[in-house]
């Protein structure tokens, strides 16, 4: 069941002081930094170790993982799943720190590393993990100067992990991490925001059950022409997840699923996917947790979506910030809230309404001279590894009127579409929101 939680004790986690608030703020224009602690995914990570919990959370896991929907665990923030949070949120950044985006390089677009030394180059040796498949994604989008070359670019990864870990964790853990929006045609895909049917599961009718189009496309789409990839996001997910699986059978398994913006929509779509489809179960009696760390995530279906994914035991784990603007999309009007309005008054419009899925942990920071930092996964992942605290005084700033002033700016109107949702891009990605 979703529900909205403030963290107790929020703060950003540049070392330059930047200025934050709690979700609830006293009269007093008072905020939370924490100092001198910096993370950046622009650096190289040090995995947080799972040893100092060891006893307690081989045996909690289940709660951890969601099992009574976060019941008692959110507020306030119970230690062990914020540990938790922050361990799967640098699994996310890790994945951003080795996508090559030097378009001189040879691994343009795909990933740095080998699998064998990707977790080492991005600082996480010590996180217990192996990777045992990269993914690649297809932007279902023609353009021009594309046509003819490979439009898979590498996307995250899939780790599961080993044998030392599991002693740790009570349990043998296959985590999917997925990047964000990078590159424009996913950018382009972002902007393709109307409900489609799922229709992922051939032998389950269900057109009420809807999604949005752009990522659909993006989980669904193929590419012949690129040699990393063999199929579809979605197929090479679905079988590389059941090798393991398979492989595992006669263990206790979790599934993992991380991601960060349009990363979270994939790993959301994945979550359902695995659980319409019962690759999750084993028998009669027995069904593999699947859970997702959604960290800045938009909204991914409508009302049909969010019921579903509930019916089938996806636990969802939603980290956002208030102030992040990618959080309230798809859907700015046509959301939860407009759908209760529709739905009392017999609207037609009420299963058109985009609707967020799972446990909402909210978070409440904002940096005024950098407003980039409200979506940044690093942020977000460095305010809950933070553990001191201080009241700072709390400049006031519209964060609206300025993007809008920004925005205004733009001459959007002589753009084709395509250009145009390129041109967005490109402005986002320079205000790195």
């Amino acid at each position: 069941m979703a529900s909205r939680i403030q963290t107790p004790n929020p703060s950003p986690i540049n070392n330059r002081s930047p200025h934050s608030r709690l979700s609830h703020p006293p009269a007093a224009a008072t905020a939370l930094i924490c100092p001198g602690t910096a993370v950046s995914t622009k650096k190289p990570l040090v995995a947080t170790p799972t040893v100092a919990s060891k006893p307690v959370l081989a045996k909690k896991w289940r709660e951890i993982q969601g099992a009574d929907d976060w019941e008692d665990l959110v507020e306030p923030l119970n230690p062990l799943l914020r540990q938790e949070i922050v361990r799967y949120g640098e699994f996310v950044i890790a994945s951003y720190e080795a996508f090559d985006l030097d378009p001189s390089s040879k691994r343009y677009l795909n990933c740095k590393y080998g699998k064998s030394t990707m977790f080492q180059e991005t600082g996480m040796a010590d996180c217990g993990y192996r990777i045992t498949k990269y993914v690649y994604a297809t932007p279902d989008i023609d353009i021009p100067s594309q046509l003819g070359t490979c439009r898979s670019h590498w996307i995250g990864y899939v780790a599961v992990s080993d044998d030392d870990e599991v002693k740790k964790l009570g349990r043998r853990d296959i985590v999917v991490s997925f990047r964000g929006t990078v590159t424009h045609t996913e950018w382009i895909a972002n902007f393709m925001s109307s409900l489609t049917p799922a229709r992922l599961d051939p032998n389950e009718s269900r057109p009420n059950l809807k999604v949005e189009s752009g990522f659909l496309s993006l989980y669904t789409s193929d590419d012949s022409n690129c040699k990393f990839s063999h199929g579809s996001c979605r197929e090479q997910l679905l079988s590389e997840i059941s090798r393991l699986l398979n492989k595992y059978k006669d263990e206790e398994i979790s599934i993992t699923l991380a991601g960060h913006s349009m990363g979270s929509s994939l790993a959301l779509l994945l979550g359902y996917d695995l659980a319409e489809l019962g690759l999750n179960r084993v028998g009669l009696n027995r069904t593999i947790p699947v859970t997702v760390y959604s960290y800045g995530g938009p909204r991914v279906g409508n009302l049909g979506f969010k019921e579903r994914c509930e019916e089938l035991g996806v636990k969802v784990l939603r980290v956002v910030n208030v102030n992040d603007p990618v959080t309230k999309l798809p859907g700015v009007f046509l959301n939860e809230k407009f759908r209760v309005l529709a739905e009392r008054f017999e609207l037609p419009w009420s299963c058109a309404c985009y609707a967020h899925v799972g446990v909402e942990l909210a978070l409440d920071f904002f940096k005024m001279k950098n407003p980039a930092c409200v979506h940044d996964i690093g942020t977000y992942v460095g305010l809950l590894k933070c553990p001191k605290m201080k009241k700072v005084k709390k400049d006031g700033v519209n964060l609206i009127n300025k993007a809008r002033e920004f925005v205004g700016q733009q001459n959007f109107g002589a753009w084709p579409w395509q250009d145009a949702a390129i041109q967005v891009g490109n402005l986002v990605q320079t205000l790195r929101i």
